[in-house]
């Protein structure tokens, strides 16, 4: 019997350890790829500014060599591959990010790299330094930078990258995210070195604001508009897609209840949604509501969470947070009922479609 148990322990170990050269295998093949790719479009350049007529004859060049690339390595090298690695090398090799990784000293002398000469020709034992922090500081996927690079604000598109490496996020969800204006939202409660902190570490949670966003995007849902629908049928159908509305609340949130029933003097209250923030670690209270905020609901959430504070949390956990979701409000209605110095009890829009990204970035700008 132990016998079989140390064998299992053993296969476990073995299993864990061949998992995890296997994800490393992939991120080096992936990195050096991208880093190939990066290096590709610095010779393309160059040599576009070798040609006379510079439009023209990037054209040829670009052409030609897809014909020649294809011929010897078959597909992924065509004439639209070619000038996304152009491009990839023009918007990357301006990245702070790169100039600060690329700012070594060799030995006693330090290289001085300006954004100009940044890849100019270097020692070669230098050059296979700057190799080498290239790789390991392409981190995402070929597809991830391909998507990156139609965002032109480079704080938003670093941003965006950010996230993408430090939650691993698919391509899917990245896109996801940018297509409901996280970034915007995001930035909108936050002032100027905020929002410069967000391009720079991405989003850091200190503080119950800082998970807070509005609006909420709930287009997973696959609720209609103008759809009338119950609070019961919204909340039944958040737990269906629980993971999606887990990415939409953001960063370190776990699902702890659903009509949570809490009870003092004989009568019964339930909570729509408790969630648990491990970052900021406190409870997260959520209740849903259909049409108009009333001032009634952000005074049953403030009971909700005074019960929570007192009852429920542990003495190393923080004050309870509690988000009432609702289609519409009026800001006056949630400034006069809330208390001035208030950072516990926050009340946000929803939207259950997706809008345009303009129609989104003006819904965000009315509610400043």
């Amino acid at each position: 019997m132990s016998e079989n148990i140390q064998n299992k322990a053993l296969f476990s170990q073995v299993v864990e350890l061949l998992q995890n050269a296997r994800q490393q295998v992939f991120r080096t093949v992936n990195s050096t790829m991208v880093y190939t790719y990066f290096e590709i479009g610095r010779m393309i350049v160059e040599e576009e500014q070798n040609g006379k007529d510079r439009a023209e004859y990037g054209k040829k060049l670009l052409k030609g060599l897809s014909e020649q690339l294809t011929n010897e390595f078959g597909k992924g090298f065509s004439v639209e591959n070619l000038d996304r690695m152009r491009k990839f090398y023009k918007i990357y090799s301006i990245s702070s990010s790169v100039m600060t990784k690329l700012n070594l000293e060799k030995s006693a002398t330090v290289y001085q790299i300006s954004q100009d000469s940044i890849f100019q020709s270097l020692t070669g034992e230098f050059e296979s330094q700057k190799a080498q922090l290239l790789i390991s500081f392409f981190k995402l996927t070929w597809t991830h930078y391909i998507f990156l690079m139609r965002i032109d604000d480079i704080n938003e598109r670093r941003f965006y990258e950010i996230e993408s490496e430090k939650y691993n996020w698919s391509v899917r969800e990245l896109k996801r995210q940018y297509d409901s204006a996280l970034y915007t939202r995001l930035a909108l409660s936050r002032d100027k070195e905020g929002i410069l902190k967000l391009s720079e570490k991405g989003q850091i949670i200190e503080k119950p604001k800082d998970i807070i966003k509005d609006p909420y995007i709930l287009e997973f849902l696959g609720l209609p508009e103008l759809h009338q629908y119950s609070e019961s049928e919204l909340e039944e159908e958040i737990i269906n897609k629980l993971e999606h509305f887990l990415l939409e609340l953001g960063h370190g949130f776990t699902f702890v209840a659903r009509q949570n029933r809490i009870t003092f003097d004989d009568k019964h209250f339930r909570i729509d949604l408790v969630f648990y923030n491990r970052i900021l670690k406190c409870f997260v209270l959520i209740d849903l509501k259909i049409g108009e905020l009333k001032h009634q609901d952000l005074g049953q959430m403030q009971m909700y969470v005074n019960y929570y504070d007192r009852e429920m949390c542990l003495e190393d956990e923080n004050k309870t947070i509690g988000i009432v979701l609702c289609q519409n409000k009026s800001d006056l209605v949630v400034e006069y009922t809330l208390p001035e110095n208030n950072e516990q009890i926050f009340a946000s829009k929803y939207k259950t479609i997706l809008p345009s990204r303009e129609d989104l970035i003006q819904l965000i700008s009315e509610s400043k």
